[in-house]
């Protein structure tokens, strides 16, 4: 099993921040983890306030390496016009669209041009929200890249984390060795 990434939200207050750039200098000298494993989430509404200052700064976070995705995609007001220039890797379909994908056919219909649109942009997409196995089926049919949601794990602190990913490599292992 390979490294494991780390998703973190950016607020706009972080991103309005100065020294972000060089905050995230500091943590990736101070910490020996590649910048590749950590992504970095922006919400769209964030990336339409001040675009050319976003694309700025979002080329700056992807020089010293990190992920970028966009998260919540979907509900909020971003213009396709723009979506193709921002330097990100990942689109994330927010959980509303996911959540009711098998009672609203428009959901679907919804959940697979956004995944059309990311692939065509070269982007890996990310369903959030999926809770259960039928939603894992539907999305995979769908062509989406990575899963997310309570039907894999719910959020935790770093020592739940830790002992869950300890035994998600054990499990792993046993897999492998069988």
């Amino acid at each position: 099993m390979g490294e494991i990434a780390v998703s973190i939200n950016l607020s706009a207050l972080q991103l309005k921040d100065a020294n972000l750039i060089s905050t995230l200098q500091d943590v990736l000298a101070e910490f020996p983890i590649d910048a590749g494993c950590i992504e970095l989430e922006l919400t769209e509404s964030i990336l339409m306030d001040d675009v050319p200052e976003m694309i700025r700064l979002m080329e700056q976070i992807k020089a010293l390496g990190f992920l970028l995705s966009i998260d919540d995609f979907g509900t909020g007001y971003s213009s396709l016009n723009y979506l193709y220039r921002f330097p990100i890797d990942k689109l994330k379909i927010d959980r509303s669209f996911i959540q009711n994908i098998h009672g609203a056919p428009h959901h679907l219909a919804v959940t697979k041009a956004i995944i059309g649109l990311g692939h065509t942009l070269g982007l890996e997409v990310v369903a959030e929200g999926v809770e259960q196995e039928a939603d894992v089926r539907v999305l995979k049919e769908a062509g989406c890249d990575e899963l997310q949601g309570y039907h894999f794990a719910r959020p935790m602190d770093a020592a739940h984390f830790a002992a869950w990913l300890d035994a998600h490599r054990a499990m792993h292992a046993a897999l492998a060795a069988a």
